[in-house]
């Protein structure tokens, strides 16, 4: 004789397997920066190893914002779990226009490093800027997705399908995004401190 599940045991089980899939997505993520920053390290025995570097200050700032998105993602998924609808709105779309921001700031990032006459790659191109690029592109690239999938969470809001008992679609984009986040933030300090 089999046993049904009720409603908010089904939920329950979808919510704990949509939160491991994106756990394992994250870890793998977590591992490939650790090759590119392991292979960072390494080739600072190069003798093209740049000494005197000064990091882009956009990268400073989209730091900051990228800090905010988490913040405002966070406020989201409170205030849904309250069903407050407006204020959560409000905070998606923050969220959004942060995320779009620390994208901007990026690619001003990489408008100073070649100001600065460091490109990506070329015959004036050295690894530390290289090594640079490539992570920064490579964190962009995890960025498209967490602002796909915050597109997908807006439009899923403005279509009322979340309320305070329906929230796992704004729990899974604030996962993600406190993990762009933090991933982030590691990142420009590895950067920082060994360049």
């Amino acid at each position: 004789m089999g046993m049904t599940m009720t409603t908010e045991e089904h939920q329950s089980r979808t919510s704990r397997s949509y939160k491991m899939i994106l756990m394992f997505a994250m870890i793998s993520m977590v591992m490939m920066f650790a090759g590119l920053t392991s292979a960072y390290i390494v080739s600072k025995s190069r003798v093209d190893w740049l000494k005197d570097f000064h990091f882009p200050t956009a990268f400073f700032g989209s730091t900051l914002v990228i800090i905010g998105c988490s913040v405002t993602i966070y406020l989201a998924k409170t205030a849904i779990k309250k069903d407050n609808r407006q204020a959560t709105t409000g905070y998606l779309l923050s969220t959004l226009v942060l995320g779009l921001l620390f994208v901007v700031l990026q690619f001003v990032g990489f408008s100073q490093l070649i100001a600065m006459g460091y490109y990506p790659t070329g015959a004036s191109s050295v690894i530390t800027t290289t090594f640079m690029y490539v992570i920064a592109v490579v964190h962009l690239l995890h960025l498209a997705g967490g602002l796909i999938s915050l597109l997908i969470v807006i439009y899923n809001h403005f279509k009322q399908k979340y309320n305070a008992t329906q929230t796992l679609g704004i729990e899974l984009a604030a996962m993600y995004w406190h993990f762009l986040d933090i991933l982030w933030v590691c990142l420009f300090v590895f950067l920082y401190f060994f360049k």
